[in-house]
């Protein structure tokens, strides 16, 4: 390389890199416009996330196309070293990582080599899948089509100047580049000074390219390979199975209506996502033609914090990096504006089912987002579903959903000899029966059914009768925080007036708020699901199954018991008891991937009258599995599937039961 052509490297690359810098530390600032939240705790379990789930990929190679992006990852990554040589070298042509030794040099080499070709294998398949055989989930953007021509532009030029230079035996160690040499073959028999030129031309082009590269990713779809590995490490430790308390202060704004009031996680989040569409592939909404797209509300975050960033930078303080003001002013609102703003149709679409949190290979957070902006829409503008009206005030001023009188939760006892923990000395477990337990006609006959399972096995037990209020579930997944909290602190302040520590509850919205959301509040006692009861009582022989049912059961997995708690193992455990050993049938969407009913996120209380049912397509893959009994663990779940049926005019074929009225069928002489 000459002296000219050195400065001409040396000018390019500065001001490229000043470029990148620049752009780099506005994407930076743009993220710390966010509040704050705390997520540098446990730095090696989050390091650990980092290897696993960002260079590990994890996530993404749990779909069958993920493999090839896993490769063309690593691709990338081992070409980071000899990439850095090659942006030195060009400006101190002395510069070599040979100093690492001959082998581990060598070795270094030969990975890169490799790594190229198969870097360009993949890429091929990306562009034939996204021309030919794309899904219906990604989306065809040109921008993905330029990250790829660029990726194999410099593959190409990489072994088209090695090749070169091999050809003018000006490659040391060719031994170690199998791909190179090979290529070599194409420039043999040209002229020395042909090939030295297109050596030269090769070179370029590999550096300009790579160059421009590094500078257009902060401004497109691709942005994702500088935040991705970022939003591993800072991810949740566990799928969120809350949201954080809202603190009332005076002249405090609740919820979010700009971009800015999110946390600065939540505006990564929106910087880290590859648009995959693998959240928009699982979401039953998207999946039944509703306004709601988690892929595009992200997107739509990532477009209103960058229209936005620039004017709130300039209100800031004077400091560099800064939250915006609480006054900041948004040119583009974030909520019901245009293609910039996320729809209040698609924000009470969501049922919060958590699947696209589920799949999300980077970790982005959709369904807290959701819910945040239902606090600022419920809230501050009271603008919400219609139905929701009688809905909340039932809620605050009766303590139940359906605006029953309190007095009559306990009405359902009638009949029976139900133990009240008022009346009682002491009880080992609370049974907290739930609004749907206590009101809810069908949902009464497995309340009934598991006080039943608790007697035969002998469990101290009672329930608070008329002192119980609804957990509070659907207020705030619906975005009522300030009726949820009042809810919250009554019910704590009953369970600690008897001490309770063990609550059971056979509603998964239930349970998961009792279990996770009340410990913001102060909550300190073990929640137990039915299942996860009655699994533990068979175990230990207090109940025993008798009657083994000859029906086909097909297991149901709620969104609120499975995805967001873990509890798959325990009602497939007490179907197989009940079933002499027999596995319960499977939908094709089961387990962590299970469609949600159409109940959670406070939908149970809404009108679904855009796009198909959710419930319904649920109802028909179970009945596609030809089973006799759908088996579930959850109310809502419970008076879905019993609609379904209903519209589909299969009762005469297939029945719905709860876990629970399976066992009390086969413990009953």
């Amino acid at each position: 390389m000459s002296n000219i052509e050195r400065l001409m490297f040396v000018i390019v690359f500065l001001a490229a890199i000043t470029f990148f810098l620049k752009n780099a530390f506005r994407v930076f600032a743009i993220m710390c416009l966010g509040r704050w939240e705390n997520r540098f705790d446990n730095l090696w379990s989050r390091f650990g996330n980092l290897l696993k789930y960002g260079f590990g990929q994890l996530r993404v190679i749990k779909r069958k196309f993920g493999i090839n992006h896993f490769f063309l990852f690593w691709g990338f990554m081992s070409l980071v070293l000899v990439y850095l040589e090659f942006l030195i070298n060009g400006m101190l042509p002395k510069f070599s990582l040979a100093f690492l030794g001959t082998i581990p040099y060598g070795v270094l080499l030969f990975i890169a080599d490799i790594m190229s070709l198969v870097s360009i294998i993949c890429v091929i398949i990306a562009m034939l899948r996204r021309a030919l055989f794309r899904p219906k989930h990604i989306d065809p953007t040109l921008d993905a089509f330029v990250i790829l021509s660029m990726i194999t532009v410099l593959m190409v030029a990489f072994f088209a100047e090695n090749a070169c230079k091999v050809t003018l035996n000006k490659l040391p160690m060719t031994e170690w580049r199998p791909v190179s040499s090979y290529l070599s073959t194409i420039f043999a028999g040209m002229p020395d000074n042909n090939v030295h030129v297109l050596s030269r031309v090769f070179y370029w082009v590999h550096g300009i390219v790579l160059l421009f590269f590094i500078n257009y990713l902060p401004f497109s779809k691709h942005l994702h390979i500088l935040t991705a590995l970022p939003n591993c490490f800072f991810r949740s430790p566990k799928l969120l199975s809350t949201v954080p308390r809202l603190i009332f202060r005076k002249g405090e704004e609740f919820g979010v209506s700009k971009v800015v009031q999110f946390t600065w996680k939540d505006i990564l989040d929106f910087m880290a996502c590859t648009e995959c569409g693998r959240c928009q592939d699982v979401c039953p909404a998207t999946y039944t033609d509703k306004p709601l797209n988690p892929k595009l509300m992200v997107h739509q975050g990532k477009v209103n914090i960058f229209k936005n960033g620039a004017k709130i930078r300039e209100q800031r303080p004077s400091d560099m990096i800064a939250s915006a003001p609480k006054n900041a002013k948004m040119e583009v609102p974030l909520i019901n504006c245009n293609e910039e703003s996320v729809s209040t149709d698609a924000i009470w679409s969501c049922t919060s089912c958590g699947a696209c949190m589920q799949v999300c290979p980077v970790f982005i957070e959709h369904v807290p987002k959701f819910i945040k902006m239902r606090r600022h829409l419920v809230m501050e503008e009271a603008d919400f579903p219609e139905e929701l009206i009688s809905f909340f005030e039932a809620a605050e001023q009766r303590f139940n959903p359906w605006g029953f009188a309190p007095t009559d939760k306990i009405k359902w006892t009638t009949d029976f000899d139900i133990p009240i923990i008022s009346e009682k000395n002491k009880a080992e477990y609370l049974f907290f029966v739930g609004c749907a337990g206590a009101f809810d006609n069908r949902s009464r006959q497995v309340t009934i059914s598991l006080t039943k399972i608790l007697n035969k096995a002998g469990i101290s037990w009672g329930i608070l009768g008329n002192e119980e209020k609804c957990c509070g579930d659907s207020l705030r997944k619906l975005g009522n925080e300030y009726v949820f909290e009042k809810m919250v602190q009554d019910n704590i302040e009953i369970f600690k007036k008897y001490g309770i520590k063990k609550i059971i509850t056979f509603c998964p919205h239930c349970f998961s708020t009792l279990k996770n959301d009340y410990k913001q509040f102060g909550a300190d006692f073990e929640v137990i699901h039915h299942t996860q009861l009655i699994n533990s009582l068979i175990e230990v022989g207090r109940i025993k199954p008798v009657k083994n049912t000859n029906e086909k059961i097909v297991i149901h997995d709620s969104c609120y018991l499975g995805r967001y708690n873990q509890i798959y193992d325990e009602p497939r455990n007490i179907i197989k008891a009940c079933s002499g050993g027999n596995k319960p049938l499977e939908m094709k969407k089961c387990k962590d991937n299970s469609f949600c009913c159409g109940a959670g996120g406070g939908r149970m209380w809404m009108e679904e009258l855009i796009g198909k049912r959710i419930y319904l397509e649920r109802t028909q893959q179970a009945i596609s599995t030809k089973a006799s009994i759908i088996a579930v663990a959850c109310p809502y779940c419970l008076t879905m599937f019993e609609d379904g049926v209903k519209d589909e005019k299969a009762g005469n074929e297939i029945w719905v039961k709860d876990i629970a009225e399976i066992v009390l069928d086969s413990i009953s002489e």
